[in-house]
């Protein structure tokens, strides 16, 4: 009998729950658009300056989306999971 318990007690359990894994995958995807707006705007020819370098995507908006990605990272982190306990007699 204790054999069985001490199985039951050592499932394996996942640290987070369905709520926190869904937003650390919100959180990846805005990184993800951040760095996606963040790229490009290179000229093949030195010598010919491109102002798109300077962009109101990518000055303002890109890091935005990133930070905002970063904040939903930790807020998935540190939530606590919605773990059902179901009390056994």
């Amino acid at each position: 009998m204790g054999e069985k318990k001490r199985k039951e007690a050592s499932k394996s359990e996942f640290i987070f729950g369905k709520q926190n894994y869904k937003w650390f995958f919100i959180g990846l995807a805005f990184i993800t658009i951040g760095f996606i707006l963040m790229a490009g705007g290179g000229s093949d020819d030195p010598n010919i300056w491109n102002p798109d370098v300077f962009s109101w995507r990518r000055i303002r908006l890109a890091p935005t989306l990133v930070l905002i990605g970063f904040g939903i990272q930790v807020y998935a982190i540190l939530s606590k999971p919605n773990k059902e306990k179901n009390p056994k007699s």
